[in-house]
């Protein structure tokens, strides 16, 4: 029937077709080109760009390096990925857990620090690990580090974390070695790689002579957590970096057309043109002279040496005109395609909706909530894992059982209106009689007080108020 209706209708199937890409950029060049971008030195992009196999066309690609042509950065990825991690972690408000040891040990690890270059980190790199580390000789207590995707690698079997590897370079006499710290639960394994991947004794290098391969401890627990916020659609398993999907190429645009408005401006100088009758001259040999646009008011020409000239010499300004207006457009449609889906202008201070309404520029606003949303979501996972698997490393330090603790993370509400924004909301609520006294409070106050200090506070409102508590009376003489 299939082939009738076919016949039928003239059609001819589709014939199978081949079909090979072959990508731009291996995993490790893409977390570099975001690293570069995030440095921001515009030397290294020129020489990264220069360097790619398959030239995209690009203006840190194309555009020679010669005075001719002053190739700017913006500064723009740095700017984005400092602000959201200042965000994400200014807005950390507190850790529960029931382990005494935490606030000592988060103190040791300055853990809101740690934080905030976990996020600036995993928002680069794509994804990325906590390290747990001993070293008594160092700290009492456990070393917590980060460590970037670029030197990170996950096992797992099923979708579920087997172990984390970390690598570390070292350089004996010219030579590289790297060394796979392999965490898996329950045990740390040791291992040493020359350039060529020949595995070698650890010995090979000074620092890691007194390291055994192997190191068991007591639990099931990996010494690690990994971090990642938005899935790679290229590497299973693996996290991406905000700067691909094309953000690469809107901040190569942005900067080409920074360049070119300066370029503009340096062409567009005012070019002074003055005669050479006009020019002093030196009185020793008669040379011309500089003329000094700060110190020279005016000079004195008694008469026209030129005989065949019939027009009076006159200084003539020229400033070439720049369409500043076509510039300025360009800007922000690039800046736009750079911050589009990761923050907002109004977030990095900048003014580009002059023309849009309050209501246009609170929605744009969204869009940084909704990034630090998507961070805070995937470090209340994280965080609280790490914060456990650092008391179980504390609890081995001091040869006790690792212990079994329930923690959590919270953070705050981004964008909550400021305190006078509050007051006023608050106060018209109590106006209409909506709001108690309790709910006054703890909606102006916030977490900013302890529940003490607000129980104090309720009462002194109502002793004010005259609302005052007293005890039912008794009936019929009966207490």
């Amino acid at each position: 029937m299939k082939k009738l209706i076919q016949n039928w209708l003239e059609i001819i199937p589709a014939t199978d077709q081949t079909i090979v890409l072959q990508e731009k950029l291996s995993r490790e060049l893409e977390t570099l080109r975001s690293q570069i971008w995030y440095r921001g030195d515009a030397s290294e992009l020129h020489q990264f760009f220069k360097q790619l196999q398959f030239n995209s066309g690009g203006f840190w690609a194309c555009a020679p390096n010669t005075n001719k042509v002053r190739k700017i950065h913006s500064g723009l990825p740095a700017v984005i990925v400092d602000t959201l991690a200042y965000i994400v972690k200014s807005d950390l408000d507190e850790v529960e857990t029931d382990s005494e040891e935490w606030e000592e040990i988060s103190q040791s690890v300055d853990f809101l620090n740690l934080v905030g270059k976990a996020v600036a980190d995993t928002l680069v790199n794509g994804d990325g690990a906590f390290k747990i580390s001993v070293d008594t000789a160092l700290s009492p207590y456990p070393i917590v580090e980060f460590i970037g995707g670029d030197m990170v690698d996950f096992e797992t079997s099923r979708g579920i974390l087997s172990a984390v590897i970390f690598k570390t370079v070292f350089t004996v006499k010219s030579r590289k070695f790297i060394l796979h710290e392999r965490y898996g639960r329950g045990f740390i394994e040791s291992r040493l790689y020359d350039g060529s991947g020949n595995e070698c004794p650890l010995g090979t290098v000074p620092e890691l002579a007194e390291i055994p391969p192997m190191v068991e401890f007591d639990g099931d627990n990996i010494m690690a957590v990994p971090l990642k916020f938005y899935d790679s659609k290229k590497y299973h398993g693996r996290g991406k970096s905000i700067f691909d999907g094309g953000k690469s190429d809107c901040f190569d645009a942005l900067d080409e057309v920074v360049s070119q408005w300066w370029d503009a401006v340096r062409a567009g100088r005012v070019q002074k043109y003055i005669p050479e009758d006009m020019i002093p001259r030196d009185p020793n040999d008669g040379s011309l002279m500089s003329v000094n646009s700060f110190g020279t008011e005016f000079i004195t020409v008694s008469s026209v040496r030129n005989e065949n000239s019939t027009e009076q010499p006159k200084i003539e300004l020229v400033q070439p005109k720049i369409e500043y207006e076509a510039f300025v457009s360009s800007y922000t449609n690039a800046l736009l395609m750079c911050l589009q889906g990761l923050v907002s202008p109004a977030t990095l201070g900048i003014d580009v909706g002059k023309m849009s309404s309050a209501d246009a520029q609170r929605e744009k606003k969204d869009v940084t909530g909704n990034t630090r949303n998507t961070i805070t979501t995937a470090l209340e996972t994280a965080l609280p894992k790490l914060i456990e698997a650092v008391l179980k490393t504390y609890d081995n330090i001091r040869e006790k059982a690792p212990g079994n603790y329930d923690t959590s993370v919270s953070f705050g509400e981004y964008g909550a209106p400021d305190f006078d924004s509050r007051v006023e909301t608050v106060g018209k609520a109590v106006t209409y009689g909506i709001m108690s006294v309790e709910t006054q409070v703890d909606e102006l106050w916030g977490s900013s007080k302890d529940d003490e200090w607000k129980a104090d506070e309720v009462s002194r409102i109502k002793s004010e108020k005259g609302l005052l508590e007293v005890d039912e009376p008794s009936v019929g003489g009966e207490p």
